[in-house]
């Protein structure tokens, strides 16, 4: 089983992040959707993801996303910092930041607790 083709979009305004509509049966990739926030957010950046290559046709707030779309937009606005806020319908904000070491990403934002498990494991030997 091979991966399916990943590709990022930059549009040029939230707006159009958020119209965007799909036909998710005639796509042979995922995507990353993504432009400048509106500029009377609070935001950053705006971003949808796509991925009915993998089994979701879209994905609420996708943390992997980020990891790509952080360095990008870092680049593109100058800064170690973001607010993302991903503008699926149920939607999520995500806190981008550079670590310390420069060579990781720090991702945090509100979260809810869906399931608790306990994994155990046999014993070694």
């Amino acid at each position: 089983m091979h991966a399916a083709p990943y590709y990022l979009f930059e549009y040029a305004s939230e707006a159009h992040v958020r119209a965007l509509a799909p036909v998710f049966s005639a796509m042979e990739a995922n995507v990353v959707a993504t432009a400048p926030a509106a500029a009377d957010s609070a935001f950053d950046v705006a971003s949808r993801w796509f991925g009915p290559c993998s089994g979701i046709n879209e994905d609420p707030v996708t943390g992997s996303a980020h990891c790509t779309l952080a360095p990008y937009w870092f680049e593109r606005l100058g800064k170690t910092e973001l607010l993302a806020r991903q503008v699926s319908k149920r939607g999520g904000t995500l806190h981008l930041a550079l670590a310390e070491d420069g060579e990781r990403l720090l991702i945090s934002g509100p979260a809810a607790l869906y399931m608790e498990g306990v994994i155990s494991l046999p014993p070694v030997g």
